[in-house]
């Protein structure tokens, strides 16, 4: 006997779900044909896997892998430092390639997106599946990069078809299909289910997502709350969760690392690093317009043991030298004399607009004021020759540690074929595609 249907309408909404697949390894793939077909990794820099292409994953090539160990199960791989501008810039194609057709679109991460085409098939003259399958195919064809599109009543439902088939996958779920469909799809499939409460649902005897939207609403409530009511609804076909216009630029954490080989020890270097790492996460947190008040740092040691410690600041704060001292200070408390330290980093949080400052009672509102002007003149000048052209005097000691510095294979062709008035810092924001003549 089959199961009672959920719903009889087809697309009451129809949300899509356009997730790239392997996009860094892709676009590097896409960047330079000689790689496509290839098991291609990312994450040179950082001594690990970051991201790996299909044909890598194949060999048994995981995520947070050594080096060594990659080589020694896939001899043939092609490892390359990691360019996160490249893959910035693909990202913002990306989404301005959906946003053509729809501007109902939420930028979920780099290289995923959630689309609203509701009402959409009069004016692109075809159905919804046509409509998705055309987003598909234009991602494809002008990145060159493949892209598994998910289509369905929901959020969640479009995420769950998007996985169904990858690579390149196109999976369409409508309504009177969803009971369907959904009596092969196990409970751990389900964004929103981890583990433990995968194995709570199955002591109940719920297996598959149909088994869960099969039980009445109040066995979601009292099992798992109010997310596990959300996701009754989501996955029965009734939105819950909004496509969320707002692009991604409201951070609620910025952090910068760097990782160096090999490990050091020494006091000064290891100080310095994290005082780069402060510099470039403020630089950051001032391109944006916010400050931070609240401030974080963690040192790892070569056994990747990781120790850290964070501060409160009496007022949100943008200015690297205001910091500076807190930042040392907190240093001082996590540093070990005798441990080797392989990486550094600073996560700044309780951001807010940089805009009026509260002074408290004892502070001193010129030399605040003093503080911002020289701020504005450090991203001046950085912004016209190169970033770290102005520097805190305490990080002049990394130039003096050659052996950290890396060579030339840890850096991305992107830095390193500039065009002409560009140089190693300052490019313009295009990538550099690698054609055979």
């Amino acid at each position: 006997m089959q199961p009672i249907p959920l719903t009889l309408h087809s697309y009451p909404k129809a949300i899509l779900h356009a997730d790239c697949d392997a996009f860094f390894a892709s676009v590097e793939q896409a960047l330079d044909p000689q790689l496509r077909g290839r098991p291609v990794i990312t994450g040179k820099e950082r001594g690990i896997a970051a991201a790996m292409s299909y044909e890598a994953k194949r060999c048994g090539v995981t995520r947070g892998m050594r080096l060594f160990e990659i080589k020694r199960i896939c001899p043939d791989a092609v490892i390359l430092p990691s360019d996160y501008e490249t893959y910035s810039l693909y990202s913002k194609r990306f989404y301005e390639i959906v946003r053509r057709f729809t501007p109902d679109a939420e930028e979920y991460s780099i290289d995923e997106v959630f689309a609203d085409i509701s009402g959409l098939r009069r004016l692109h003259h075809g159905s919804y599946e046509e409509i998705a399958f055309k987003i598909k195919k234009t991602v494809e064809a002008e990145l060159g990069i493949t892209v598994s599109i998910g289509l369905s009543l929901t959020k969640s439902l479009a995420k769950i078809a998007s996985k169904q088939n990858k690579p390149s996958g196109f999976t369409c779920i409508p309504g009177y299909e969803l009971h369907n469909y959904l009596k092969g799809v196990a409970t751990d499939k389900v964004c929103g289910f981890g583990p433990n409460t995968v194995n709570l649902l199955a002591k109940r005897g719920v297996r598959t997502v149909l088994d869960y939207v099969r039980q009445p609403e109040h066995f979601a409530k009292k099992l798992l709350g109010k997310i596990g009511v959300e996701l009754w609804h989501e996955l029965r076909g009734e939105a819950v969760y909004p496509i969320i216009l707002i692009q991604k630029s409201n951070q609620y954490t910025l952090g910068k690392t760097k990782t160096f080989t090999p490990p050091s020890n020494d006091r000064e270097f290891v100080r310095a690093q994290l005082l780069r790492n402060m510099e470039s996460a403020f630089i950051k947190l001032r391109r944006h317009k916010l400050r931070a008040k609240t401030i974080a740092i963690y040192l790892t040691e070569s056994d990747y043991r990781t120790r850290g410690l964070h501060a409160e600041l009496s007022r949100g704060s943008a200015s690297t030298t205001e910091v500076s001292v807190t930042v040392s200070g907190l240093f001082d408390h996590v540093f070990q004399a005798g441990k080797c330290y392989r990486r550094t980093g600073i996560v700044l949080s309780e951001l807010e607009a940089d805009i009026e400052i509260q002074h408290d009672l004892f502070e001193d509102p010129c030399k605040v004021k003093g503080l911002r002007e020289i701020s504005k003149v450090i991203d001046q000048v950085n912004e016209l020759y190169g970033k770290h052209t102005l520097h805190l005097g305490s990080t002049v000691c990394l130039k003096s540690f050659s052996q950290h510095l890396g060579d030339r294979g840890d850096v991305t062709s992107r830095k390193m074929d500039t065009l002409k008035g560009e140089n190693f810092r300052q490019h313009l924001n295009i990538p550099i595609w690698k054609v055979d003549v």
